[in-house]
């Protein structure tokens, strides 16, 4: 079960938060997915990143950064800026992101 946990650092770092609700088109969207997260993984200062989805089409990912300046390079990258355009254009019905340094961080349940 751990294995869909990133592996994170000690704090601090970064946390962007999206949460969305797909609509019904898929035309594309797993394929542009998973290359997200290949393409992330190749950023210096991504760290990793977790992500679920429901059965009714609302998901939530998390990525983890190590700075500020890291997760702003991400979102320059021109392939994440299409990724991000077709996203509003046709895959997701509404979404919010939001971005969080995390202070501190806890294990369970055995508290580590």
């Amino acid at each position: 079960m751990t294995s869909r946990f990133a592996p994170l650092p000690e704090p601090p770092y970064y946390a962007v938060i999206f949460t969305a609700q797909r609509t019904e088109t898929e035309d594309g969207y797993d394929a542009m997915a998973a290359a997200m997260v290949t393409l992330a993984a190749q950023q210096p200062g991504y760290i990793g990143v977790e992500s679920t989805r429901d059965a009714a089409g609302l998901g939530i990912t998390v990525s983890y950064w190590q700075d500020e300046t890291a997760l702003l390079n991400w979102k320059s990258v021109a392939r994440h800026a299409l990724a991000q355009k077709l996203g509003r254009e046709k895959w997701y019905e509404h979404y919010t992101l939001r971005v969080a340094r995390v202070e501190r961080a806890y294990d369970g349940p055995e508290g580590r």
